[in-house]
């Protein structure tokens, strides 16, 4: 096996995506949150740490040694997002500061999208002896694989600057619906610290928690971990074999089927319905193809995958790129759940083995709306009977598709995309 050392030097421009998010998510601390009395939250948290959570992590396993001494002087990281107090309600109303509330175009910055492709091309050339072992062992390709490196740590110049267990205890405490995760996350990190897997405890990681070059939660660690390079440790924070046999061993286990692609840009005609999309709607591609859908710039789907499964993808309806995706797709949204991060993870890992550029089709302006606008129309469309997936605010593909057979139905041009002009519309 090999053995190499994360560069120590790399500029951050490849991290500026997800420092914004960050940033913004950092700013936008709940009003409700500051409004609160924090004395006397504190108090409960230390309350809750040292009865419920103590009870439940040594019902676990942790053994109160363990537990006491890596809790000693923990406090609530009152900067992180979404906090919600006990007592309280997270705000309704929320400015749009994620993609998939607003409009996508912005995730996909050429500059840094280039910038990325050509150190990716770099470390391709650079670490390949051990990516076709780690591509030979799990099945994923090299190009992917870097992909998400770059898109998770920038290669390894992000900067990870808050404590693991600040973090995950204070997410655990209060962020309302997602608290069990986090409670669930918070005991997984001890477990690791215990084990001496990892020295969660002198570690640090993101606002999320998450950590290491492949940024793995706790439970990721213990799933996915990989000592590729064989020293006798897991080191997902310095040893690049680690890190990249980590994320392909994630992917592995999530599904990723060998030998095939993530997807296709594709070229979807008026008269096809775009409502379509889903990967509860898979079809071979052979069909798409009947249909009238072809790839971008007359290319061919290759012809070992006409007979196997696709499923059309529209991330801004009508209004920007369209795909027809494989179920590896779906494997790269297990990673991060989200069709941009596996569409940047795709476009990226295209770019640096294949010298491909941006997609063919632009991604347009539509207008923003707020995440309670877009939750507006869903209660609407669930109120007449539609799937959306939920009145999240989230504009997924079943989202997506309910717009798209409204419009057909009422005989609105359908877009398969909210916008203000759709919102007057459906809500009049």
């Amino acid at each position: 096996m090999f053995r190499f050392r994360l560069l120590s030097a790399v500029r951050v421009v490849c991290a500026l995506a997800a420092f914004m998010l960050a940033f913004a998510a950092g700013a936008g601390v709940s009003s409700v949150a500051n409004a609160y009395d924090r004395g006397q939250v504190d108090r409960q948290f230390q309350n809750w740490l040292a009865t419920d959570m103590r009870s439940a992590a040594l019902r676990s396993g942790i053994s109160a040694n363990t537990y006491d001494r890596v809790t000693q002087g923990l406090s609530i990281n009152w900067s992180l997002p979404d906090l919600v107090p006990p007592g309280t309600k997270p705000p309704e109303r929320r400015a749009q500061t994620q993609p998939e509330f607003s409009e996508p175009g912005p995730y996909f910055s050429e500059n840094n999208l280039n910038y990325l492709a050509v150190k990716g091309r770099q470390l391709y050339n650079q670490y390949k002896p051990v990516l076709d072992q780690i591509e030979a062992r799990y099945g994923v390709p090299g190009r992917i694989v870097l992909a998400i490196w770059g898109r998770e740590m920038g290669y390894g110049a992000a900067e990870e600057k808050y404590d693991i267990l600040q973090v995950l205890g204070t997410k655990a405490f209060m962020t309302g619906s997602r608290q069990q995760m986090f409670q669930r996350e918070f005991i997984a990190a001890l477990q690791i610290i215990q084990s001496g897997a990892a020295p969660l405890d002198k570690r640090k990681a993101s606002w999320a928690g998450a950590f290491g070059q492949p940024q793995l939660m706790p439970t990721n660690f213990q799933n996915y971990a990989v000592d590729f390079d064989g020293d006798g440790v897991i080191d997902v924070w310095d040893s690049v074999p680690d890190s990249l046999a980590t994320i392909a061993k994630h992917l592995a286990s999530d599904g990723w089927e060998r030998g095939r692609d993530w997807g296709y840009e594709a070229v979807i005609p008026d008269n096809v319905s775009c409502a379509q999309e889903g990967p509860d709607n898979a079809r071979a591609i052979s069909a798409w193809v009947k249909q009238g859908i072809s790839r971008v710039q007359g290319k061919s789907f290759p012809a070992d995958e006409l007979r196997k499964p696709g499923m059309m993808l529209v991330p801004q309806g009508r209004y920007g790129p369209e795909f027809i995706v494989t179920p590896n797709f779906y494997v790269l949204k297990e990673y991060n759940n989200s069709d941009l991060y596996a569409l940047f993870v795709g476009n990226l890992a295209d770019r640096i083995q294949y010298g491909m550029g941006a997609f063919v089709q632009p991604w347009q302006r539509t207008g923003t709306l707020l995440r309670s606008d877009v939750a507006a129309m869903q209660r609407k469309l669930m109120g007449m009977g539609y799937d959306t997936g939920g009145a999240d605010g989230l504009v997924g593909y079943k989202t997506r598709r309910s717009i798209g057979d409204w419009q057909m139905r009422n005989r609105v041009s359908q877009t398969c995309w909210p916008t203000p002009k759709l919102k007057n519309e459906l809500l009049r």
